[in-house]
């Protein structure tokens, strides 16, 4: 088969085996969601101001092997993490942080304080629960379910949090015979990182995961919601056909993981750009939300000096990554990944000079990934905050440049990628197909 099937036969195998053993079923009943990562080429950092942005998933990411159980108890254990999560359907969930009436903050956990930090890793299931209970639904079923992730891929801005998200809502739907489209979805797991958890991040991640097709590039218009899918008009997209797709996805890793939940830059990032956004509608009359979405060029451009630096920067990233994005959206069809991948760069170097995201590891590995033989672009992946880098590479080079990059940077960084496995340190992928339960 051309391009490597993800998941294998052996990981179904071993995810079923694992599950009908905790639930005592057979392997034959056991149900699989897979959601894949996701990349975005062009597009960062403005989904939350309803910018245009482009996404991909690859061949890569969370399984959540799952059985309905036979009561409303939700039972849970992780590949990654330790511990087991507990709770039932019919409890009801409340965002982690939720403001009593006479002002006092209550912590919303289910489970016992002294359990808090081994299990932790099942908020994502609980505000899956609490997103499905926001909307009206009324869960009987609970599951029994183990989940994992690609081996030294969690926490490095591919949007795993997402994945995990999506993964749990489909599977809790599934459990309960509920028909949900993925347009719901995306507000599900909105409602997750936005609501639950108290991230300030756009729809980019859920979009990505439940609307991308193998081989084609997905544009999300963030503002109006309206997405299209994209594929390169000259090659053939068939799964069997690697030989005729041009181009491979790097992933590079820093060592350096940190989940948005604890970083305060990205939230702050994202207050700059709304602040920037009021202080531009204000200055051209208009009383629309603040966001830059919302603010015509033209109007950035007569306006900014009333900025001061720091927001005119977010603003310029904001406005020239829109102008990116379309740029790479005709550049795709066309199939020049050429200029694809040098809108993808200018990407990553307006991100680092008027975003002000990353960190010199970072920094240095997106360096590193320019120079490598090969590589079409490249920049940082998911907010920047953490350790990933993304390139799109020559697929006749993808070796050779994953060979240079982790020589490379395992000399610029000898103590970071002491962290690192050698062998994972940079991942070759394909493009991957939609979230869905198998």
């Amino acid at each position: 088969m051309g391009v490597s099937s993800w998941p294998n036969d052996s990981e179904l195998d071993k995810i079923k085996k694992t599950v009908a053993d905790m639930a005592g079923v057979s392997v034959n009943v056991v149900k699989v969601v897979v959601s894949p990562y996701r990349i975005c080429p062009l597009g960062a950092h403005i989904d939350h101001q309803g910018g245009i942005v482009s996404a991909m998933t690859i061949n890569k990411g969370i399984i959540l092997g799952f059985v309905p159980s036979i009561d409303s108890q939700v039972i849970l254990r992780s590949g990654q993490f330790s511990g087991e999560v507990r709770f039932r359907v019919d409890q009801i969930q409340l965002p982690k942080d939720a403001t009593k009436s006479n002002g006092k903050i209550e912590k919303s956990q289910s489970h016992p304080s002294k359990t808090v930090e081994e299990c932790k890793w099942g908020n994502y299931a609980k505000g899956a629960l609490y997103a499905l209970q926001s909307r009206g639904n009324n869960l009987k079923q609970g599951i029994t379910g183990f989940i994992c992730g690609t081996e030294g891929l969690d926490s490095s801005g591919l949007s795993s949090s997402a994945a995990v998200g999506i993964a749990y809502l489909l599977a809790l739907e599934s459990a309960n015979n509920l028909t949900v489209s993925p347009t719901e979805n995306i507000e599900y797991d909105r409602l997750i990182e936005n609501e639950y958890l108290g991230l300030k991040n756009g729809i980019l991640d859920q979009s990505a995961i439940l609307l991308s097709s193998y081989g084609c590039l997905t544009c999300m218009d963030c503002k109006t919601k309206k997405h299209k899918l994209i594929h390169p008009t000259k090659f053939e997209t068939d799964k069997d056909s690697e030989s005729k797709i041009p181009y491979k996805i790097l992933l590079a890793f820093s060592g350096l993981k940190q989940a948005l939940t604890t970083n305060p830059g990205y939230n702050r990032r994202v207050t700059e750009c709304r602040e920037a956004a009021e202080i531009l509608l204000k200055a051209a009359g208009k009383e629309d939300e603040p966001i830059l979405s919302n603010v015509e060029e033209e109007e950035f451009e007569t306006h900014k000096s009333k900025l001061e630096m720091d927001l005119a920067r977010r603003a310029e990233h904001y406005f020239t990554e829109n102008a990116r994005v379309i740029k790479g959206l005709e550049a795709w069809g066309c199939g020049n990944f050429e200029e694809f991948g040098k809108l993808i760069s200018a990407s990553g170097l307006s991100s680092i000079q008027n975003y002000e995201c990353g960190c010199e590891p970072l920094i240095q590995l997106y360096t590193i990934l320019l120079k490598a033989p090969g590589v079409y672009g490249a920049r940082f992946s998911g907010a920047g905050f953490r350790g990933c880098c993304v390139a799109f590479v020559n697929s006749e080079y993808a070796e050779e440049a994953a060979s240079f990059v982790k020589s490379e940077y395992f000399k610029l960084q000898p103590e970071l990628a002491s962290h690192l496995n050698r062998d994972t340190a940079v991942v070759i992928c394909d493009s991957g197909d939609c979230a869905r339960i198998i």
